[in-house]
């Protein structure tokens, strides 16, 4: 039964998680005026993306003149502003085969001002970039971005006069170093009218589109946001930890020059199909129409509640946030989490004490249990680390531009292969059988992490990681652990993570609130039904509760994966910790042990596997014919 259970609700919670990360379905030209067509938008994209067209080129000229007319026709009296390119532009755009003199070293933006009925009110800016790199077509990035918001401009004025004034920034030199979005906010007279800024980007060529920036001091921003992108074709993904994560990234769009100027806004972008990512495979072809969809439909929305609204948002305290599976919001303020920790303390404490009247549970057992969680946690970096090296270099030892396109395309096998490393993982700590050769398995966690150190360059995370992976697998204990032991031991080291984090940046401390509240919640709920965790109706309430939450951190997983698993594959230990939470009260006989132990290994086998397949599915030379 217990066996079933785990692997039931694995499967079920992949299932959910894979579901709830599908695009919309794009809409034809037959959408009504007011809503966002993916098809109407294609028309412009298959004519900006016929190919390239950097900065300088006689194709970059013609996709400006088009756009000036598109925007003509919409009503924006489109304008040109020229500035000079910056020097660093000049040396990129020379080092990438392209000409900055054919350009006579100027970016050029386009502007268009669809006016509002009260023009004294500070105008919403809708941005995106048309220029591409040399070599791509850039049908995603961003003559996507360029014709959702050719779109969306015509989806506002079929829903009627909006309030304030819309002014279309399609800015030129974004690939070069976001030199037209300097130059707009640099001197234009428009820059001061700008209350609100809306992006669009995209990196790859598909998946759903997420809102990951805002401006800082985002409450009444989101709060308008929640509002509006229920109403967007297949709702929304967003969470308040993807806006601390690019906070602290080096990466930029044209949305941060506005953003470090105090203006506030949104930025969509989605990065799925990571191959197409500055790839000649970027044409309208390959394009992912329900990543369109969703991008724009997410973007017409918000658009639309800002220039409609009386006042747009202004400064206030940052919210907490997060979509469920895409298709609601909740959000609260940033001091509620400690009461949410105060709940999950409440339920915890309870379950503990019900779990001690019946099975003298101690202290030194949860205190076991916690020790286990960072066992795994630990180790889980460095095997993450392990699997995906197997399939080329981290980004910063690739040794020239091109092999970090390469990876990019090996990144689908990246993640596969370290979510069944860290499955594999989880099922030997779930067995208990770490605990019968301690030495060797403290040999082996610091071998593997001296192979890391060697293959992947050194890394004070992976050393500290190892380091702990090794002592830990020498503390004593060959008792089993009680099965209340191990599911509290990991509910109290979440906590406390929690804690830590809810002081240093609670926007991102829901990551591990909400799932240990709903663990916390799950583990008084059976110990009230049965205290001794043996009957099992007492086990359906960790398993139903473990695969909603397993769905959400799956999906969550997976775009953290493509934002930063190239270099950080680690964070899928974090998130198989978090699972962890649920699975813990799962583990099954001692009799189940060999079946638990043969699945980790074909788990182990198959992850490392698929990292090396990579090589062959996506071999450097077959890339290089499809770079710049």
């Amino acid at each position: 039964m217990r066996l079933a259970l785990l692997f039931g609700s694995l499967t079920l919670a992949l299932l959910l998680a894979v579901w709830t990360t599908q695009v919309p379905r794009p809409r034809g030209a037959d959408a009504p005026a007011t809503a966002f067509s993916a098809a109407r938008a294609m028309t412009d994209i298959e004519q900006i993306a016929r190919a390239p067209h950097p900065v300088g080129s006689a194709e970059h000229a013609r996709v400006r003149a088009y756009l000036t007319a598109r925007m003509t026709r919409l009503g924006l009296s489109p304008q040109e502003q020229s500035g000079p390119l910056s020097p660093g532009a000049v040396r990129r755009l020379k080092g990438a085969g392209g000409d900055p003199d054919a350009a006579d070293n100027q970016a050029v933006n386009l502007i268009g001002v669809l006016p509002g009925k009260d023009r004294t009110q500070p105008a919403v800016a809708l941005m995106a970039h048309y220029d591409t790199v040399v070599g791509s077509p850039g049908a995603a990035d961003d003559s996507t971005g360029v014709a959702a918001v050719l779109e969306i401009v015509r989806a506002l004025k079929a829903r009627g006069p909006v309030e304030r004034d819309i002014v279309v920034v399609l800015t030129d030199a974004e690939e070069l170093g976001l030199d037209g979005a300097r130059i707009f906010f640099g001197d234009h007279p428009l820059r001061d009218r700008i209350g609100a800024v809306v992006n669009l980007e995209a990196r790859g060529g598909g998946g759903r589109a997420a809102m990951f920036e805002t401006g800082r001091r985002n409450g009444p921003t989101i709060d308008l946001f929640q509002r509006s992108a229920v109403r967007a074709d297949g709702g929304t993904t967003s969470t308040s930890l993807a806006v601390f994560m690019y906070e602290h990234m080096p990466n930029g769009t044209d949305f941060t020059i506005p953003k470090d100027r105090g203006i506030g806004g949104l930025n969509f972008a989605f990065i799925g199909r990571p191959a197409q990512y500055h790839s000649a495979d970027a044409t309208p072809a390959n394009l992912d129409q329900g990543a369109l969809q969703h991008l724009g439909s997410q973007a017409l929305e918000a658009a639309d509640a800002l220039v409609r609204t009386s006042a747009l948002p202004g400064k206030g305290p940052n919210r907490v946030y997060s979509d469920v599976f895409g298709r609601l919001m909740f959000s609260h303020s940033a001091a509620t989490g400690w009461g949410l920790l105060a709940l999950t303390a409440l339920f915890g404490a309870f379950a503990a004490w019900r779990a001690r009247r019946a099975t003298g549970l101690t202290a030194i057992q949860v205190g076991r249990g916690l020790l286990d969680g960072l066992w795994f946690l630990s180790l889980g970096l460095v095997l993450a680390q392990a699997a995906r090296l197997l399939a080329g270099p981290v980004a910063g030892r690739a040794g020239s531009p091109e092999a970090y396109y390469v990876l990019l395309r090996r990144l689908p096998w990246m993640e596969a292969g370290a979510a069944l490393a860290v499955l594999a993982l989880a099922l030997f700590l779930l067995t208990d059988a770490r605990r019968a050769r301690p030495r060797i398995l403290a040999g082996g966690a610091a071998v593997l992490t001296l192979v890391v150190l060697l293959v992947g360059g050194f890394s004070p995370v992976i050393l500290g990681a190892g380091v702990i992976a090794a002592l830990l697998s020498l503390l004593p204990g060959r008792t089993p652990l009680t099965p209340w032991g191990g599911w509290l031991g990991v509910i109290a080291l979440i906590f406390l993570f929690g804690c830590a984090l809810q002081g240093a940046a609670p926007e991102a401390a829901l990551l591990f609130i909400w799932p240990v509240l709903l663990a916390a919640g799950a583990a008084a709920l059976a110990a009230l039904i049965d205290p001794r965790l043996e009957r099992r109706v007492a086990l359906i309430a960790p398993a139903a509760i473990g695969v909603l939450s397993g769905a959400w951190l799956m999906g969550l997983g997976h775009f953290v994966f493509l934002g930063i698993g190239m270099d950080l594959p680690g964070a899928l230990a974090l998130i198989g910790l978090l699972i962890l939470l649920f699975l813990r009260p799962l583990v099954p006989s001692a009799g189940a042990v060999r079946p638990l132990l043969i699945a980790a290994a074909a788990c182990l086998v198959l992850a490392c596997g698929l990292n090396l397949a990579a090589h062959v599915a996506e071999p450097r030379s077959a890339v290089a014919e499809a770079l710049p």
